[in-house]
């Protein structure tokens, strides 16, 4: 085991026990690696997390061959979401109370200064998750988040061609929306909007929206929670939007074998880029040469009425109500059966 390092971030003394444990053994990325990363792209990671709840994901042994993410199903894994604040963390680390759908309250991290986001990665935090809200109101999203989630067969470039799509679409709705890679093979879009409304209508909102873009778009585009439906399309993940959803933050670190990062674009490079273009070896020089494509992301804030005014339509003239939450959500009121559309027709 190797000394600990200490780092001045912002006058706050920062401590990175074992900082040369290898984190990502594919490229030889360690530990330390990980936090000099967060900090050479500290204003942009803070801008993705300041005042906002932030849900941990935290890879203490690495991303290690064969290590698995524990889940809401299974808590064996060798990673797991940190949902409350650390017994142990240092008094500047300041928390925010939300509530889950249960009802159940907690105080989760809230990072109002950098030195938050090396803390968390000494942790073995790779990924931050940070709610669509700010802490003076956890009620009320001042984001709507929509998820492109490319299913078997379809890819990236599947999933930026539908972005522009869907920037067309909000353009008629007088809005505008900004993309970010996931890390992954998906993209993300995030819409400033007014926080005047619950996460109920937001995701209603989202609902709406893809909705229309399936129509607009019916080979791309699915809105099935099924994945026995969604077939060879981008299915656009709606219930991101439900309360306790969340997406990873721009500039997080991915659990992947090449450390590739979650990467705030502007419109005019989604169609030249791939995710792996965008890891913690290459984004500290892009970060230099471009800063933050997403800076003016507070600075706008959309009605979300036009789409709510969608999904009045929807409801009155097509007879399209609700659509199915998560599996560990309580029943909401006008949801639909949770039942596969197989299991339903074998059960009629």
């Amino acid at each position: 085991m190797s000394e600990p390092v200490f780092l001045d971030v912002g006058g706050r003394e920062v401590r990175v026990s074992n900082p040369d444990k290898v984190y990502f053994p594919e490229r030889g990325f360690t530990k330390l690696d990980v936090v000099e990363y967060f900090l050479a792209v500290g204003d942009g990671i803070l801008h993705a997390l300041r005042e906002r709840p932030t849900t941990l994901e935290r890879w203490p042994s690495g991303v290690i061959e064969g290590a698995k993410l524990s889940t809401r199903q299974d808590n064996r894994g060798d990673a797991f979401y940190q949902k409350r604040v650390p017994k142990g963390a240092p008094s500047w680390v300041e928390t925010a109370r939300i509530t889950f759908p249960s009802g159940r309250p907690a105080d989760e991290v809230c990072p109002t200064e950098l030195a938050v986001v090396p803390w968390a990665a000494n942790l073995g935090t790779l990924t931050f998750h940070p709610w669509p809200v700010r802490r003076d109101d956890t009620d009320r999203p001042d984001q709507m988040r929509i998820d492109l989630d490319p299913q078997p067969g379809t890819d990236f470039a599947d999933a930026a061609r539908l972005a522009h799509a869907a920037r067309a679409l909000l353009d008629e709705l007088g809005m505008d929306g900004f993309p970010k890679t996931s890390g992954g093979r998906g993209v993300h879009l995030y819409v400033p909007i007014e926080p005047r409304w619950d996460f109920v209508e937001v995701r209603r909102a989202v609902i709406a929206f893809g909705r229309e873009l399936e129509r607009r778009e019916p080979e791309q585009v699915t809105m099935s929670w099924w994945k026995e439906d969604r077939g060879e399309r981008v299915f656009i993940d709606y219930n991101q939007m439900c309360r306790d959803r969340t997406m990873a933050s721009a500039y997080s670190v991915r659990p992947k074998p090449r450390a590739t990062v979650s990467a705030p674009l502007r419109w005019d490079e989604l169609d030249d880029v791939v995710p792996e273009d965008f890891d913690i070896s290459t984004m500290p020089d892009r970060f230099a040469q471009v800063g933050n494509p997403h800076t003016e992301l507070d600075e706008r804030a959309y009605s979300l009425e036009p789409l709510l005014e969608m999904a009045e339509r929807d409801s009155r003239d097509r007879d399209l109500g609700d659509l199915p939450y998560p599996p560990d959500y309580p029943k909401m009121p006008g949801e639909p059966k949770r039942v596969q559309p197989s299991r339903a027709r074998a059960d009629t």
